[in-house]
């Protein structure tokens, strides 16, 4: 008889938690900076499957049959937009799936970069916390839309997490607003900040464009080279999705030294950059402590 009651207790625990999961909404979010803001508005209420997960580039990624079933399964799909993942938007048309997909960049007013002679948007608009509080109301309004039972969680998560922006944003304005003027060019691997150097009169230069995709020439390097001397660059910022080798070598050729790493298109597989606010914070206080001595 003591056997049976375990045996029944254990059946009922096993039930009521296929029955949980079974009641979240489940979302699939295109990489890792998406999936934690969506994670901050959705909370215990929904199931994220993320694709291009940390410390992976999102501009190589390469889809798999399980994403593909992912999609199918899911009842909203959030992307960035901006031409940022065009590989989830074969994946959409391919799969014939009718879940509606959320831009969640919409909103914001592009910046535009000549890319191998086309002018493209510029899709690292989270850069700009700004861009981010766009993104936060479009999730908001799309996870109250298909959940609406669920509300004022997403509202009051929503408004939660928005607080946590903001005192970022009073935070970037004094810290990145005091730089001296000098110190306002800076070297990263590919052209991944320009929305934050927008935002607070920063000069973000890159051997690469807005795309990892293209390895860049020898004569972009050199060239690079030789305008990082003639402006007078102080620090160079690795990034990680990319190989440091050659920001190490512009550095040794160039006599500008190494800022440290910067997080710019994924979190942080662990450590205080494994969540969006904690990303910015981060880059931020790198930012500042390798420019702000003149």
């Amino acid at each position: 008889m003591r056997a049976l009651l375990v045996l029944f207790s254990v059946w009922l625990s096993m039930s009521l938690s296929t029955a949980s999961a079974a009641e979240k909404l489940p979302v699939v979010t295109s990489f890792s900076i998406l999936a934690d803001m969506v994670h901050q508005v959705g909370g215990e209420h929904i199931q994220i499957t993320n694709m291009v997960g940390p410390d992976a580039d999102a501009h190589t990624y390469e889809p798999t049959p399980d994403d593909a079933k992912a999609l199918l399964k899911a009842k909203l799909i959030f992307k960035n937009g901006l031409g940022f993942e065009p590989w989830l938007d074969r994946m959409v048309a391919s799969t014939s799936t009718k879940t509606p997909v959320i831009t969640v960049s919409r909103g914001v007013i592009p910046r535009t970069m000549n890319e191998g002679g086309e002018t493209m948007p510029d899709p690292h608009a989270w850069h700009n916390l700004a861009n981010t509080e766009l993104y936060v109301n479009n999730i908001t309004k799309a996870l109250i839309a298909a959940d609406p039972v669920n509300k004022a969680d997403y509202e009051h998560n929503s408004q939660t997490y928005l607080k946590q922006i903001y005192h970022l944003l009073a935070e970037a304005k004094a810290k990145l607003g005091a730089l001296p003027p000098g110190n306002r060019k800076i070297v990263t691997s590919h052209d991944a900040f320009g929305y934050l150097g927008q935002a607070y009169g920063i000069d973000f230069m890159a051997p690469q464009g807005l795309s990892t995709e293209r390895e860049p020439s020898a004569a972009e390097v050199a060239a690079l080279i030789t305008q990082i001397r003639q402006a007078k660059v102080k620090a160079v910022f690795m990034e990680n999705i990319r190989d440091a080798r050659l920001l190490k070598q512009i550095a040794d050729e160039s006599g500008a030294q190494i800022g440290g790493t910067l997080y710019s298109d994924a979190l942080a597989a662990e450590g205080p950059a494994s969540t969006f606010a904690g990303l910015f914070e981060y880059n931020l206080n790198t930012l500042y402590d390798a420019l702000s001595t003149p």
